[in-house]
């Protein structure tokens, strides 16, 4: 049987050991110059979750996309065991190309404990079962399309998503900047917390940061950059990131060539799974200019 998608994604998220807290990873045959931002930090995970006891879950993490990552040769990650107490553990990775860093990450895990629970509602919008792929979605425009355009969508992922609204590229206007999506692993993953938890970590990357540029209507046509400069979780109930979670995801600002967004991961029954927030570089590009770019989504 042919690999499928998400098969290719475990395979990248199950890092070679080389030595006591150094780990491998590789990245996909990609036509993109960079490596993205949510394997990255999604690898990283799994080299801080590699050093800690199975009985402490990831509570959170904070990171930085440094340089942009080459597709081309591998990433080492280099685990710095900051703290091993009795309810927590703290971790730093590096990530390092070229001798020189491209990310780093903060991880801390917790053994579970009771403490008060509560949390925002999940906002009302259709399930994912109600609303068409984005394939379908694309149907209605297909003239403004190319082939290999169309072709593009019809590729398998490691990710099947129900967007709740149009893709901003698809109905490029001024909108609200407010987006929902609902996402899951296109198969069944085995049943280990770490992973899902990397799965999330992942696909919470893919369309955060565009949702700064939809008050702009800014697209994919080069007149900006746009690019993850950080990304912070909080892991705050279970989840599996192989059922539909919805992500629910919300910009309050953007100037100085950065955009904001926070993103609410929510599962089908209503509780709240994880927050993410991201800031992103949003940069007018002048004809001709080039400058260092920040990895990212």
């Amino acid at each position: 049987m042919m690999p499928t998608s998400l098969d290719a994604l475990l395979v990248l998220l199950d890092l070679e050991v080389l030595e006591v807290n150094l780990f491998r990873g590789l990245s996909p045959t990609t036509p993109h110059q960079r490596v993205f931002g949510g394997q990255v930090a999604a690898q990283a995970l799994v080299a801080a979750g590699r050093t800690v006891d199975a009985d402490r879950r990831v509570h959170s993490l904070h990171s930085y996309f440094l340089r942009p990552g080459d597709p081309t040769i591998p990433i080492i990650f280099e685990v710095d065991r900051i703290r091993d107490g009795k309810s927590f553990t703290t971790r730093r990775v590096v990530a390092i190309q070229h001798g020189r860093a491209i990310f780093n990450l903060a991880a801390s895990f917790q053994i579970d404990e009771p403490g008060p629970d509560h949390a925002m509602t999940m906002p009302e919008v259709p399930g994912p079962d109600e609303l068409p792929t984005v394939r379908e979605r694309v149907e209605a425009h297909a003239d403004r399309f190319s082939e290999e355009a169309l072709g593009w969508l019809d590729r398998s992922t490691p990710l099947e998503s129900r967007p709740v609204q149009d893709p901003h590229w698809l109905v490029p206007t001024r909108r609200e900047p407010t987006q929902d999506l609902w996402f899951r692993a296109a198969g069944t993953l085995p049943n280990t917390p770490l992973l899902h938890a990397c799965v999330v970590a992942y696909a919470s990357d893919m369309s955060l940061i565009d949702t700064a540029t939809l008050p702009h209507a800014i697209g994919y046509d080069g007149q900006f950059m746009v690019a993850s400069l950080d990304h912070a979780m909080w892991f705050h109930r279970e989840f599996r990131a192989d059922e539909w979670l919805l992500y629910h995801q919300v910009s309050p600002s953007a100037s100085g060539a950065r955009g904001l967004a926070e993103g609410y991961v929510f599962r089908q029954d209503g509780a709240l799974a994880v927050t993410v927030i991201q800031e992103g570089l949003i940069r007018p590009v002048a004809p001709h200019a080039s400058s260092d770019q920040p990895d990212g989504g």
